[in-house]
């Protein structure tokens, strides 16, 4: 590698096929520049170095390369090694944000009204337009509405927001998008192997999340990290460099989380403070690991094989559900925000762990199965002897005590009209795939008439709006068809549903569960000698059942 030229100008792409990740811009300009079909100004937008200024030197390579207007530039002939070197004199590079005057923009004007010295196109770059003045665009705005035929103009920026309209309104826009850390990652690698330097592949994830989706950012690191690491790139090192936190701290701290451990959640903590982490770090290095882990919960293909950490990102995402994860999240990145206003970051780091503690989503599937029924069996036996105000349909309402989770045998259509008799529709949506606004239709329904081909179900006026939801009832029609594997017509009838629904019996269990809570907290013995012996109250509100 010489010793004078970078990494991000050395490996800078000179044609648009070693151009990586905007390739919607390529095909683009290629398909313009095959075709013929040539605008007179371009506007690239995206975050700094993602390719804006690379794409706009190789289209003015396009342009003008000697062998005629193509998507291939050779490279060899003079025009594109001029351009190549920052020579060619057809070429003109302007930075906004130190020529924001309108005399410069008015100089520039009036050089592109002569013809091209050397080129077919004379091409004017303009880097960070959105930094020039008022009367700089109003004086740039008369030339791009009537355009010399052998100018074209390539605007880039970064705060589109600032251009004026009419501006705008006049130039082809293409938006570069940040770069993925996969992508990066892929980029840096191929780099260290040309220039035969070896490196461990965290070092070269660490580098490219570091990044933050530019190109240039990423090379330059590695640039850094090479002179930091002697040559080396290994993981420990560019750790350092970079100031990143030792993921085994993450790790441990979301295992202490998982085990509901306090203590070792500070434990953890202080040993961090005793090596001097930066906290405000430490919490943002969190919360990317718990994107990480809620995107092997989701996608799990989205953590490559030979992701060092693969492993331990798989066990978490085992070991926590994907509420766990998004509510950590979510903590995480507002113990960030808050940080400053802690009375120290220790504080501040702590309390999102305590936060973490605290809030933690309650644990555990469905309760077990006598709750249920004794919550079921009150309101289910004053529901039987009600009286029913819905008329729509000439049979009874259902009176079943719902069956023990786990243990609901599928009931077809054929099955419960052949034996006189209709499914309890509590236990019926326990096994339909139902969820959102579908869901609270079906539990706020009860079950009118069942029959082959057609349910009827009774909505109570207050929920009215639920039925109102078109796509809610499809949804809810479309579910039973697939459980009873038939197609089934669902009829949704508005009246007083005195009978006791899904919603009801759930709230129902939710209270019975609360009370046992607060009568197992009033009798335990060690609460009343903590009362007894501090004069201490109980506040109630603050009990909350297992779950």
């Amino acid at each position: 590698m010489s010793a004078t030229t970078v990494l991000a100008r050395k490996w800078r792409p000179k044609v648009f096929a070693q151009l990586a990740g905007q390739e919607h811009v390529v095909k683009a300009l290629s398909n313009a520049l095959t075709q013929n079909r040539l605008h007179h100004a371009y506007l690239f937008t995206g975050t700094r170095g993602v390719g804006k200024t690379t794409i706009a030197r190789i289209f003015a390579k396009s342009l003008n390369c000697l062998t005629g207007i193509t998507a291939t530039p050779c490279g060899e002939c003079s025009a594109c090694k001029e351009i190549d070197s920052g020579r060619f004199v057809d070429l003109v590079e302007l930075d906004a944000a130190s020529n924001t005057q309108v005399d410069n923009m008015r100089e520039l004007l009036e050089s592109a009204l002569y013809a091209p010295t050397s080129g077919r196109f004379k091409v004017y770059i303009i880097d960070e337009v959105h930094m020039l003045s008022k009367s700089a665009f109003n004086a740039m705005l008369k030339t791009l509405e009537e355009p010399p035929g052998h100018v074209k103009f390539i605007l880039a920026t970064t705060d589109p927001q600032k251009i004026p309209v009419t501006v705008l309104s006049r130039c082809l826009q293409f938006n570069l998008k940040q770069l993925p850390p996969a992508l990066i990652a892929a980029r840096l690698q191929y780099v260290l192997e040309q220039e035969q330097l070896s490196f461990e592949p965290a070092a070269i994830n660490l580098v490219a999340r570091a990044a933050q989706g530019s190109m240039r950012d990423a090379l330059s690191l590695m640039d850094q990290a090479i002179a930091f690491s002697a040559g080396k790139v290994e993981e420990a090192v560019v750790r350092v460099m970079l100031g990143a936190i030792d993921q085994g701290y993450l790790f441990e701290l979301l295992a202490a989380l998982h085990e509901r451990n306090g203590v070792r959640l500070l434990e953890i903590a202080d040993n961090m403070a005793a090596r001097s982490v930066a906290f405000d770090a430490a919490l943002q290095e969190l919360a990317t690991l718990l994107h990480r882990i809620a995107l092997a919960q989701i996608v799990p293909q989205a953590i490559a094989d030979d992701e060092p950490e693969r492993v331990r990102l798989l066990e978490l995402a085992q070991a926590f559900t994907p509420e766990d994860t998004q509510l950590l999240y979510q903590i995480a990145i507002h113990g960030r925000d808050e940080i400053d206003l802690a009375p120290d970051e220790y504080a501040g780091f702590t309390m999102t762990l305590l936060r973490m503690l605290a809030f933690a989503p309650a644990k555990g599937g469905s309760q077990p199965a006598r709750v249920a029924t004794i919550a079921a069996q009150p309101v289910m036996a004053s529901a039987g002897k009600a009286a029913t105000a819905c008329e729509a349909s000439p049979v009874g309402k259902s009176g079943h005590i719902p069956a023990e989770p786990g243990s609901i045998s599928p009931i077809s259509s054929s099955e419960a009209t052949s034996a006189g008799q209709q499914p309890d529709w509590g236990t019926l949506l326990a096994q339909l795939n139902v969820q959102g606004m579908a869901q609270q239709l079906a539990k706020n329904c009860t079950l009118e008439s069942f029959s082959d081909k057609q349910i009827t179900l009774c909505l109570a006026q207050e929920h009215k709006h639920l039925q109102a939801n078109k796509m809610a009832t499809e949804k809810l029609q479309a579910a039973l068809s697939d459980y009873f594997a038939k197609p089934v017509k669902l009829n949704i009838v508005l009246g007083k549903t005195e009978t006791a629904t899904p919603a009801v019996v759930e709230q129902q269990a939710k209270q019975l569960r609360q009370q046992q809570a607060n009568d197992s907290i009033v009798r335990d013995d060690f609460v009343r000698e903590a009362q007894a012996e501090l004069d201490a109250n109980l506040v109630t509100e603050s009990i909350k059942p297992i779950q």
